[in-house]
Parts: structure tokens; C-alpha cells; sequence
């Protein structure tokens, strides 16, 4: 029964980056476009999220550091941190508990920088809040977030890129969020080097 289960996940993992894959190619692409004019134009690329999203982000903030597969120069990318509760402290004021990743924007980001906003939900006042600063910013946003979008959706500007993965579930949401992360790396790395064998 348990080996079944664990079969059954596969599958539904499977399928489910299938049946994305056309539906997420254009906006993957168009996030790769965005993300190598950044970093042609001597921007950088803050990356965030919330939760185990926050993990993601610092995996693509390192990748874009360190290279995918391939070698080449390092990339400018910062994972902005989420010890929400230790920047909160440093200034005594606990109403920063929702505004920690939107200050952290603010203080770092540029016109010719992108945020890359990675959100299971898309609903956390945190991401929303980023998104806000970001644009305050004149920034270009990258939203990677699953099922409709949630209220991040609602926040994309025309010249943003929102990427939604079109599933319920977590954890499979999260599972392609990884892929999609791979793909902007491969995209970059593929614009900035050529072709390379799959």
C-alpha cells in the first residue's frame, strides 16, 4: 500500500509538469528575458519568499551565484533573508513583522534590478508588501506562485512576469516551482553561453 502511494506521487508530479509545460513555457521565457536584461544592464536579481518558499529563493539566488551546470562568471543575485523576528528586534518595533522583506527591497533595490518573488499561496502581506516596494522601486517583478495567483496576481503590472503554476495542491505547486527555478537558470545560462546538449 505505502509503495503504491509513494508510485502514485510520482505520477501525479509527472503529469502535472506534463500539462504545465505548455501552458508555462511563454511566461518562463519571458521571465528569462527579463532576468538576462537585468544582469546584461548591470542590474541585480533580489529573490524572495515566505515559508519554505524562502528556501527556493536563496536556491535560485545561489544557483544564479554558483552556475546550474555549466561554468561561467557569477551572476549578481541576493536572497533576501526572512528572520522576520530578528529584524523586528534589531529596532524594537514589532509592527515590521509584515514589512521586513519590503525594507530589505528598499534598501537594496534599483530601477535596473528584478525582484523574483516565489509564493505557494501568492497571498502572504509580506510578498504583497515586496511587490509594492519593488514597484515603488521601478523594478520589474517575476511573481512564481501556484493556483490562481492569489492576491499577487492581482499586483502584476503589464511589464511584470507572473508565472502561475495551475494546481491546488502544495506540495505539487512547490515540485514545479523547483523545475521553473532550474529553467530560468538553464535560460539565462543558454542566452549568456549558447546551446548546450540536453
Amino acid at each position: 500500500m505505502l509503495e503504491q502511494r509513494i508510485q502514485q506521487h510520482f505520477i501525479d508530479s509527472a503529469d502535472l509538469k506534463y500539462q504545465a509545460a505548455q501552458a508555462l513555457s511563454a511566461p518562463i521565457s519571458a521571465a528569462v528575458q527579463a532576468l538576462l536584461a537585468c544582469i546584461t544592464g548591470g542590474g541585480k536579481i533580489l529573490a524572495c519568499g515566505a515559508g519554505a518558499s524562502a528556501s527556493q529563493a536563496q536556491m535560485f539566488a545561489g544557483l544564479c551565484v554558483s552556475g546550474l551546470e555549466r561554468d561561467r562568471p557569477e551572476l549578481a543575485a541576493v536572497a533576501l533573508t526572512s528572520e522576520s523576528v530578528f529584524l523586528g528586534s534589531i529596532s524594537g518595533a514589532s509592527n515590521l513583522s509584515n514589512h521586513y522583506l519590503a525594507r530589505q527591497v528598499r534598501a537594496l533595490g534599483q530601477a535596473s534590478d528584478v525582484l523574483l518573488v516565489v509564493s505557494i499561496s501568492g497571498n502572504e502581506s509580506c510578498m504583497l508588501q515586496a511587490v509594492e516596494a519593488a514597484h515603488e522601486r521601478d523594478m520589474m517583478v517575476v511573481v512564481l506562485t501556484g493556483n490562481t495567483g492569489g492576491a499577487l496576481a492581482g499586483r502584476v503590472r503589464e511589464t511584470d512576469v507572473l508565472i502561475t503554476v495551475p494546481h491546488e495542491r502544495p506540495m505539487r505547486v512547490r515540485e514545479v516551482h523547483d523545475l521553473v527555478l532550474h529553467c530560468l537558470c538553464d535560460g539565462v545560462d543558454t542566452q549568456l553561453l549558447g546551446e548546450q546538449e540536453m
